[in-house]
């Protein structure tokens, strides 16, 4: 593994935020739709372990393929740019602003979304035979997980939206640290090895990712799933994303900026007493 030092990396993330900031709308759309249809496919491919092994833990070990298939790609999920983009703008890269990266993650979102999307389609159509029987049992199981991450939350009330919202910046706290292990190395070993072992831990806890909901809860309201399109939205979606923007931003990005780049003035040896 070609491992890069922190201010090396830091460096190539600055400049890939800035790099999103001006890329076509064209090819931020497409690239954004195909990680949210890759990633959504991990997702069943996941619950589909899950449902057949009964071992959530083997389905978290495998999810992250999706992750790192899409990456490897140069494909773009709206977690990640809820990193990068806003290095670019810390850095005071010129032409980026405030405007331009609100751009970018309203495409990267709507590219996302309608990727996921069409996938829930899909897959809704593979468990039911096309609307023409039952879901069948990865069915079941993907129509009432959205139950519990909607209405569930919102029987709490306040606490139930807290703990969705921290949830989401957990979430992003692990997944934005797995796009930045890809920048750690010039090699394709290294950048899986990396990867892997933070999205497996945030599949595994349970916590709140915008995209992977963006297929969850849509083919679960195909499914049967005992929820609405507003639940989805006021008791998972937005709060999620909420919570996906400051835990890419305060735990990663601005971290890895502040201490790599922007470091503190180094103390003088000198003036400290001698003990």
């Amino acid at each position: 593994m070609a491992y890069l030092q922190p201010t090396e990396f830091v460096t190539k993330l600055v400049d890939a935020g800035a790099a999103k900031v001006f890329m076509s709308t064209r090819d931020t759309l497409i690239r954004a739709f195909m990680a949210g249809a890759i990633l959504a496919l991990a997702a069943a491919f996941a619950i589909t372990i899950n449902v057949n092994t009964g071992q959530p833990l083997a389905g978290a070990v495998l999810f992250p393929v999706g992750f790192v298939l899409l990456y490897l790609l140069g494909f773009d999920l709206l977690t990640g740019v809820f990193t990068l983009v806003p290095l670019a703008l810390m850095d005071k890269r010129p032409g980026v602003t405030v405007g331009g990266m609100l751009r970018n993650w309203g495409l990267v979102f709507t590219g996302n979304f309608a990727g996921a999307f069409t996938v829930a389609v899909f897959m809704a159509i593979v468990f039911t035979y096309g609307f023409t029987t039952d879901p069948n049992v990865i069915g079941q199981k993907i129509g009432h997980i959205g139950e519990g991450r909607t209405v569930g939350y919102a029987e709490h009330g306040a606490g139930g939206m807290l703990t969705l919202f921290i949830r989401g910046v957990l979430c992003n706290w692990m997944v934005s640290t797995g796009v930045v292990a890809a920048f750690m190395s010039t090699q394709v070993t290294g950048k899986i090895l990396a990867m892997w072992m933070p999205i497996m831990l945030f599949f595994y806890m349970g916590f709140e990712h915008s995209v992977v909901n963006m297929f969850l809860f849509p083919i679960g309201l195909m499914l049967g799933g005992n929820f609405t399109f507003m639940d989805y939205l006021i008791w998972n979606e937005i709060p999620t994303v909420l919570g996906n923007i400051v835990g890419g931003i305060t735990f990663v990005g601005l971290t890895l900026y502040s201490t790599h780049i922007r470091t503190g003035a180094t103390r003088n040896a000198a003036a400290v007493p001698a003990e």
